[in-house]
């Protein structure tokens, strides 16, 4: 088995990026996000979708009116996204976490900021750096919507076991407050995979149900 501190944190993707990009458009944003729908904003909104793969969760917000961001650091995802999802007004960047360099470098800020199954590729000291900067990107009342994958690590990827409690806490570190915490079965069917999705918001909105 790899050990993932020799990995880097996308490692596998670019190898298998047809292969996964079949995979990630298998399932539909609803049926990936069907806990944590209530937290994308329902007005056309600027989103950020880090780790954006095939561009799968970007196009179909896209579709929805938000002006979207796709930060995707796999070039062969990204030109992949670009091609399936040609008809969508998406603006795609190569860009990675924990720095985010390139994003944090824009003016605009975000009203959502989005993570599928990206943050437990960093290590701990990446998490910590992430958040911060993370925190910066949004506006005034922004959210974070943050999945977690758990389960049995894929041979050749670099994932590490993060918890929805650890998360929480640090967000907590940098001003975001937990507004929504689920736990859902694998979308794909993938034995003993499940996820956490995590709604967490600059400022106090308060705790929502989920």
């Amino acid at each position: 088995m790899s050990d993932p501190i020799t990995l880097t944190t996308t490692a596998g993707y670019g190898e298998a990026a047809e292969a996964l990009a079949e995979q990630y458009e298998s399932v539909t944003f609803t049926e990936v996000h069907q806990g944590a729908l209530h937290l994308f904003p329902a007005e056309p909104a600027a989103i950020a979708d880090i780790g954006a793969g095939s561009g799968r969760d970007a196009a179909a917000l896209a579709a929805r009116g938000h002006r979207v961001v796709a930060v995707e650091p796999t070039p062969e995802l990204r030109r992949l996204g670009r091609r399936i999802h040609a008809d969508r007004d998406i603006e795609w960047l190569d860009d990675s976490l924990p720095g985010l360099d390139r994003l944090r470098a824009r003016e605009p800020r975000f009203d959502l900021v989005l993570l599928t199954a990206v943050w437990m590729h960093l290590d701990a000291g990446q998490r910590a750096s992430a958040m911060e900067h993370l925190a910066g990107l949004l506006t005034g009342g922004g959210r974070i919507v943050l999945t977690l994958r758990h389960g049995p690590v894929p041979e050749g990827r670099r994932m590490f076991d993060v918890s929805a409690a650890e998360t929480i806490a640090l967000a907590a570190r940098h001003g975001l407050t937990v507004i929504h915490h689920g736990e859902h079965d694998d979308p794909h069917g993938r034995d003993g995979v499940r996820w956490s999705c995590l709604g967490l918001a600059a400022g106090a909105e308060g705790p929502r149900a989920g």
